[in-house]
């Protein structure tokens, strides 16, 4: 794979943001490129955050989503994984050589300014909140794509409504397939991307 097409996504892997996850994996398939995610092999003998700094390493691209760092209730602490592999993203980009120099990186939240609280070392730099919406998503990492990697993209709304189409359509062939409607909403994001790569390059 191809340092100058892979994206590398860090994001929280609850099933909450999968509603944000999928249509965020879509948009970057549709468009060409290759996502790239901690997720993507299961690999027992390599540790963990060596992976994910390979990850770092191998894609010119990031999309680092902030929006699940808050705690929610009392006693619990911090998610500070995603703020951690940006920081590894942005120490790569700048002590690293070569091609590394060049990396662009995308952040996300889910409301204007709320990331302040918690990272002010990130003020001033260009942040887009979601609002938790799968079409904001979308419309977001559309535009990022389109301008930083200088694509030919169709609009959000349109790969909005590509996303709808393969949704219920691998729905019906994993079905098919002897899939459960629990195994379709379970599928590992390495067969999805599967799915997703062959839909786009049959119906783009």
């Amino acid at each position: 794979m191809a340092f100058e097409d892979n994206v590398f996504i860090n994001c929280p892997f609850d099933d909450e943001y999968f509603s944000l996850l999928r249509p965020l994996i879509f948009t970057v398939v549709y468009l060409g490129m290759k996502p790239r995610i901690a997720l993507e092999a299961l690999d027992a003998g390599e540790a963990r955050l060596d992976k994910i700094v390979g990850l770092i390493r191998e894609s010119k691209y990031s999309i680092h989503d902030l929006s699940r760092i808050e705690a929610r209730t009392i006693g619990e602490l911090f998610r500070l994984n995603m703020p951690f592999e940006l920081g590894i993203d942005f120490g790569c980009r700048k002590f690293g050589r070569g091609d590394l120099k060049n990396k662009r990186s995308l952040v996300l939240e889910a409301e204007r300014h709320r990331y302040k609280a918690a990272l002010s070392d990130l003020s001033g730099m260009d942040i887009e909140h979601h609002d938790n919406s799968p079409y904001k998503v979308i419309e977001i990492v559309r535009n990022w794509l389109k301008t930083t990697c200088k694509l030919q993209a169709a609009g959000p709304a349109r790969i909005s409504g590509a996303f709808t189409d393969f949704t219920a359509a691998n729905f019906d062939d994993l079905r098919g397939k002897g899939f459960s409607r629990e195994d379709v909403d379970n599928l590992p994001i390495p067969e999805l991307i599967e799915c997703m790569e062959s839909w786009v390059s049959e119906n783009r």
